[in-house]
């Protein structure tokens, strides 16, 4: 066999007929669409459990009885059973008490006088419900002031608020104050006093653009009164059959 040559190679790009991927194979599997040119084998499916049919419900119950090994055609089989029951009381119900059951110091002497000793109990339950109000329920008559006609009282005196008419400092003649008047303002009679006011810092008028710092500069790039050895980059692969990009340019 000949090399082939680079005019003979078939690229892809070239051709205009339809790819390996335009066609599809019919399938082997299953039965619709299955390819007529290769052999089906038998199909089966699996069905599916069945609605309310005779063929659901249950007529017997199946294996589920749970026979006693112990009982026979004739009964029991006569197997003694025991059980584990709890420790007896002991039947004797008396104690004796022993010495030291008996606190004789708590005893008070015979013959001798002591004091009453009391203790604090619940609140019984005949109380619980007692209807007769309690001591706070009611409220004595206020003794202050001429309100019990059946109790001394003493003369009893209030402060009313002064009265505009008939009072003895009634302005009869409705005359304004010294206080009525404003004083007179010093700027307006004299010379006027300089004013000052608190405003925000100001600057002085300047060149406000950026100035680049002595870091900004890279005197180690410039290469322009120095030999430069060549530098390479690596582009990207173009092809022959890439449409190129056409832009409508208006006059």
């Amino acid at each position: 066999m000949g090399e082939l040559k680079p005019e003979n190679v078939v690229i892809a790009a070239r051709e205009r007929g339809p790819g390996p991927g335009r066609y599809a194979l019919p399938s082997s599997c299953g039965y619709p669409t299955h390819d007529v040119t290769k052999h089906m084998k038998p199909a089966y499916s699996f069905g599916r459990r069945l609605g309310d049919s005779m063929f659901k419900k249950d007529c017997s119950p199946g294996p589920a009885y749970n026979f006693n090994s112990r009982y026979t055609r004739h009964g029991k089989d006569g197997t003694p059973e025991y059980s584990m029951l709890a420790r007896q009381r002991d039947p004797n119900f008396f104690k004796t008490p022993g010495p030291g059951a008996h606190s004789p110091e708590k005893v008070h002497p015979q013959g001798e006088r002591h004091a009453p000793v009391y203790s604090m109990a619940t609140r019984t339950r005949f109380r619980k419900h007692d209807k007769n109000p309690a001591p706070n329920v009611y409220s004595l008559p206020a003794l202050i002031g001429p309100t019990q006609p059946n109790k001394k009282s003493y003369p009893s005196y209030s402060m009313t608020a002064r009265r505009n008419v008939g009072h003895f400092a009634e302005d009869l003649a409705k005359t304004p104050g010294p206080g009525r008047y404003n004083g007179i303002e010093p700027n307006i009679v004299r010379n006027q006093a300089p004013v000052y006011g608190l405003q925000s810092r100001s600057y002085m008028p300047g060149d406000a653009t950026q100035k680049p710092g002595p870091g900004a500069h890279r005197p180690e790039r410039v290469t322009v009164h120095k030999p430069s050895p060549p530098k390479h980059s690596l582009g990207i692969r173009h092809s022959e059959f890439v449409c190129p990009l056409i832009i409508e340019v208006h006059d």
